[in-house]
């Protein structure tokens, strides 16, 4: 029997968003845009979708605008708040700490000439908001912070970055990458204050393949796509029925005392992992489902191979990295001997007190059996 601790990596589609993409596919299968019965019948589905999906979010249907994912979600909010504010400069701000989704398409604006400010954590994970107001200028147009480190489980200041942004008459787009936030800590856009911000379902039990992204109403972007219209002009493309299906479902289906039941098995995780020998806790999390932890003198690589020969399943980072040494861990400054060793534990609502056992068990047989390196 596996057992799968990588649930900020992606998780197990449940059982209703897996029946619901099925009925999707060989019940519901129209084109909506099409102007006959099924066509228009699927056109009706998709309105209660994005019904749900706004709902659990809490924003206004028409806000939301479906993505194929997080990467995207990111990608279009960032060139698009750029471009919406290119007449009031060039100054974007985000954190050394973001997703790659993040970094990567603000650093090709840097190649084009973008000045980009990078706000660093404290050896906790932590932004300060005072050095987010410090950054702020006359020409800054973007600031992009995500709301859950995905790699620490930190929260990040993105509700006072918006009242910093209005306390200072900027022109900054707020942009947040929630994709680890999304049903995991409580928030609504608009209590944060955002302008865009973004999710993706294969983080909370929907299929990989569908995400969403909210536009905050009466903010007029450029289109991401353009074709046939579809997501009211702003990505064109036909509408991809039974991965909404399956978002709707998840979001239906995530109880919403599912994040104390998480935290409650991440708080059991850390105290039975304290036991094993020379365990270090880089971050317990601030979000429910993610902490990270470092065996100091044991490469990361060497830990995530001999645990899956055992069944269970852990990161030494983000699987977006695809095996690169992980910015996040390395932004906090820690020792050589103790990022040698990082790994990151993620629950879902479906992880067991008994899980996190067997894990601090089959680390504490890895001290005994394995030489840590000097």
């Amino acid at each position: 029997m596996s057992i799968y601790l990588d649930n900020a990596a992606t998780t197990p589609v449940c059982p209703q968003a897996a029946k619901a993409a099925y009925e999707a596919m060989t019940e519901g299968y129209g084109n909506p845009s099409s102007g006959y019965a099924i066509g228009q019948a699927a056109a009706a589905k998709v309105k209660e979708y994005r019904a749900v999906v706004a709902g659990r979010l809490g924003c206004l249907p028409e806000e939301l605008t479906f993505t194929s994912c997080g990467t995207e979600g990111d990608n279009w909010a960032i060139r698009a708040a750029v471009e919406h504010g290119k007449r009031s400069g060039k100054h974007i701000i985000t954190t050394a700490i973001e997703h790659s989704a993040v970094l990567e398409p603000i650093r090709a604006l840097a190649a084009q000439g973008y000045e980009v400010t990078y706000l660093k954590p404290d050896k906790s994970g932590h932004v300060s908001i005072d050095d987010l107001k410090a950054a702020l200028r006359p020409d800054t147009v973007l600031v992009s912070m995500m709301l859950v480190n995905n790699e620490l489980g930190t929260l990040l200041p993105v509700a006072e970055s918006a009242q910093a942004i209005k306390a200072a008459h900027c022109p900054a787009l707020l942009h947040c990458d929630a994709v680890q936030a999304f049903l995991k800590v409580p928030f609504t856009p608009k209590e944060l204050g955002v302008d865009l911000l973004t999710i993706s379902g294969h983080k909370i039990r929907a299929p990989k393949g569908i995400g969403a992204q909210y536009i905050r109403k009466g903010l007029d972007l450029k289109p991401l796509l353009l074709g046939g219209g579809q997501e009211n002009g702003l990505r064109s493309g036909t509408e991809p029925t039974a991965q909404l299906a399956a978002l709707a479902a998840a979001c239906e289906d995530w109880d919403t005392s599912a994040p104390a039941r998480i935290a409650a098995v991440k708080a059991h995780a850390l105290e039975v992992l304290s036991s094993v020998p020379g365990l270090e806790v880089v971050s317990p999390g601030d979000a429910p489902h993610i902490c990270a932890i470092s065996l100091p003198g044991y490469p990361s690589e060497m830990l995530v191979r001999d645990l899956s020969d055992r069944g269970i399943y852990v990161s030494s980072g983000s699987a977006c990295h695809k095996g690169k040494p992980s910015h996040v861990f390395a932004a906090l400054g820690l020792p050589k001997r103790t990022l040698m060793g990082v790994l990151r534990i993620s629950f879902s609502p479906d992880s067991t007190c008994e899980e996190a056992g067997a894990l601090a068990g089959a680390l504490t047989e890895i001290t005994q059996t394995r030489i840590a390196m000097r």
